[in-house]
């Protein structure tokens, strides 16, 4: 038998860690498998539903390595379809949860909905479970303050959403996004070849392009950011945007110095983690005013990530 907690996850913030730190906890209890059914790719993709804007925090290969982390035993990908998306909740839950991965107990948040007929209330899908024979556990919201480990919302009392963190992101306050996430947020892609107009300042940086064009990528401006490449971490300087004072177009880039390293890294696997926003993207006047605001900001980076050291192990 399994027990198992199902959805899209994106994020997987820690919201949705209260679920899933639960469904660990109660597949430990029983001996059972603890695994998450999730979809790909996202609903709105398919049924087009303002698809034009949408953006992820986490992708496919993120989920898996996050559920991982937090102790899920496997998960399963089930890929999203118009035709999928039809199914009712009496089918996706006796067809997939109970016929096809014999799940006998299923994990779910304080508004989880399962099927094509959203206007069932949660009772009622509970109740519809119960009859095919799935045991609902229900996982209540946190509320600010409930407990001396609580992770579910913020210190403000806000509870903790995938579409909010969306919105702080694309606002640029990462330090708000990544407690609510309860990591830093990070961004992959591979090395490319940019114009060289950082090196002949004195700051080289590297051109990430994304593996996943969805990935959302935080508001343009300059960010003091962790960086692995070549299986080592080193701490870097951020620039998100249109570079006003050297392009010639709106092409937005996004480019990372460094700290500390100069080699050739070209093709290569980057990611950065950002840890806080410094400032805006800004136009100077000159190069040379360009590389003295670079230097300050590459002060602030070093003593804002110095201090953070103790999170992270530098190699």
């Amino acid at each position: 038998m399994i027990a198992a907690a199902t959805g899209f996850f994106d994020g997987v913030h820690l919201g949705h860690r209260k679920v899933l730190t639960r469904l660990c906890e109660i597949a430990k209890a029983r001996g059972e498998k603890s695994v998450v059914v999730t979809f790909w790719p996202h609903p709105r993709s398919v049924l087009q539903q303002q698809a034009y804007n949408l953006r992820l925090l986490t992708t496919l290969e993120e989920k898996r390595d996050l559920f991982k982390e937090i102790g899920i035993n496997r998960t399963i990908i089930l890929k999203f379809t118009k035709e999928f998306s039809l199914l009712t909740t009496e089918e996706f839950l006796s067809v997939y949860l109970k016929k096809k991965y014999d799940v006998d107990t299923l994990v779910i948040g304080y508004d989880h909905k399962i099927g094509h007929d959203v206007n069932e209330t949660q009772a009622e899908m509970i109740e519809i479970a119960r009859k095919v024979g799935i045991e609902v556990v229900r996982v209540n919201e946190y509320v600010d303050g409930e407990s001396s480990d609580n992770k579910g919302v913020s210190s403000s009392g806000e509870i903790i959403s995938s579409t909010k963190i969306r919105h702080i992101l694309e606002g640029g306050n990462i330090a708000k996004a990544n407690s609510f996430l309860g990591y830093r947020y990070g961004l992959k892609g591979v090395i490319v070849s940019g114009k060289h107009i950082g090196r002949t300042i004195g700051f080289p940086t590297a051109n990430l392009k994304l593996y996943n064009p969805l990935k959302l990528v935080p508001e343009n401006g300059v960010y003091s950011v962790y960086v692995e490449v070549n299986g080592k971490t080193y701490m870097g300087v951020c620039n998100i945007g249109v570079r006003p004072t050297v392009g010639d177009n709106n092409e937005k880039t996004i480019e990372t110095h460094i700290l500390d390293f100069d080699e050739d890294i070209y093709g290569l696997d980057l990611k950065i983690e950002f840890v806080d926003r410094m400032r805006q993207e800004s136009k100077f006047d000159s190069l040379e005013k360009l590389k003295e605001q670079l230097c300050l900001d590459k002060q602030q980076a070093r003593s804002f990530l110095c201090a953070a050291l103790p999170h992270i192990v530098l190699r």
